[in-house]
């Protein structure tokens, strides 16, 4: 199949009627959003959605986001519209937020991922809002990359994870954003967070004036196994899809259950639940700790590996320390979140360049206050595979 690129300049222009013809058919269409470029297909159509499954490579219980480009939609989708959900809409719609709502019977489970409930969202960007309609139908879109790797902030980088399995990438430039958006369930008596993002728990609750809950899932930190001496990883430990980390699995109820510490095999109720997301090639372990702890620590890992290619994911600050690394990405100045979190996929697949065996990353030492802690610091533990090092 040949994938062709088209850019795209604004939600009138005329290459949006074609595209929205193609998601008509049956076919896949990648576009940009604010957050991250989604691959979208008809949400009402199953075999649409069996196709978005086979060109990502993901698993089919975990559940697609449905994008809507007028809150009367949400009618038509859901079952149920709560009050909460109207004011969420109206304080940031369109926008980075994903609610969950019971769906309705239209919705075809192939499409929820097998659940009774949807996700849905409305997209702030000209060109999704003029694809969806152009469509005329809901567009059920994950990140448009191979299931596991750094979403796409760029239409290179959906070209590169996509081409030959889909026949049009939308071009519409880079993303504002650069991380998925905050998903908050409404279907439980009390609001939950199962994925965070830039609309933070703070904002939620200042519009709806009630407690917003972090899911278990999210707070619960992973079941890992530790480096040994040699600087190598378990096999225990290792990268995989499996879900044995204890924040990766959710329940349909409300959150995720534990045995013995570690989460049962439970459907993900919101996309990037349970499986290794956002992950590069190479093995990524996550470094937390003080400032000089952490540039000792991957200092003295360079060190011991002198046989491998090691990279390093830093802040500009810390960037000289690592003169005899592999390859070095700067993420951005310490501090700076907005930049961090922006740029944080594209640095992944960077390190795909260099052919690199290891990777340490900084946490950055994000405040806590900070609106995109939660969402930036679960994008890296899930790249991790939940491989973290606590030093200091």
């Amino acid at each position: 199949m040949r994938t062709e690129v088209i850019a795209i300049a604004s939600k009138d222009d005329e290459e949006l009627k074609r595209a929205g013809a193609v998601i008509r058919a049956g076919g896949l269409v990648a576009f940009p959003t604010e957050t991250v470029y989604g691959l979208g297909g008809n949400a009402l159509d199953a075999d649409a959605s069996r196709r978005i499954y086979a060109a990502k490579g993901r698993p089919s219980d975990n559940p697609l986001i449905v994008h809507i480009s007028d809150f009367s939609q949400v009618y038509m989708l859901a079952d149920e519209v709560p009050e909460t959900a109207k004011r969420l809409a109206d304080a940031f719609w369109p926008g980075p937020l994903t609610m969950i709502l019971k769906k309705a019977e239209l919705v075809p489970e192939t499409t929820t991922g097998g659940l009774s409930t949807v996700a849905l969202r409305m997209p702030n960007h000209p060109a999704a809002l003029g694809l969806i309609e152009q469509a005329g139908v809901p567009i059920a879109a994950p990140s448009a990359n191979r299931s596991g790797r750094p979403s796409p902030t760029t239409a290179a980088h959906v070209f590169e994870d996509m081409a030959g399995k889909i026949p049009m990438i939308l071009d519409g430039g880079e993303v504002e954003i650069g991380v998925e958006s905050t998903i908050v369930d409404l279907t439980g008596e009390t609001p939950m967070v199962l994925r965070p993002g830039y609309i933070s728990r703070e904002m939620l609750e200042k519009v709806l004036g009630i407690q917003v809950e972090l899911d278990p899932a999210i707070v619960v930190k992973p079941v890992t196994e530790p480096l040994t001496t040699e600087g190598t990883i378990h096999p225990e430990a290792s990268n995989d899809d499996s879900g044995s980390f204890a924040s990766n699995v959710v329940s349909e109820g409300s959150g995720s259950k534990q045995q013995n510490g570690e989460s049962t095999l439970l459907k993900p109720k919101a996309p990037g639940m349970r499986y290794r997301h956002y992950a590069p090639k190479a093995p990524m372990i996550l470094v937390k700790g003080p400032a000089q702890a952490v540039t000792a620590y991957i200092c003295k890992q360079i060190e011991d590996n002198k046989d491998k290619k090691i990279g390093v994911l830093c802040s500009a600050q810390t960037a000289p320390v690592y003169k005899d690394a592999s390859r070095v990405v700067v993420a951005g100045a310490q501090g700076d979140i907005v930049a961090l979190a922006h740029n944080l996929y594209a640095d992944l697949r960077d390190f795909d360049e260099g052919d690199i065996d290891r990777i340490y990353a900084e946490d950055f030492g994000i405040a806590e206050d900070a609106n995109l802690k939660e969402a930036l610091e679960n994008r890296m533990m899930k790249a991790a595979g939940g491989h973290i090092v606590t030093v200091g």
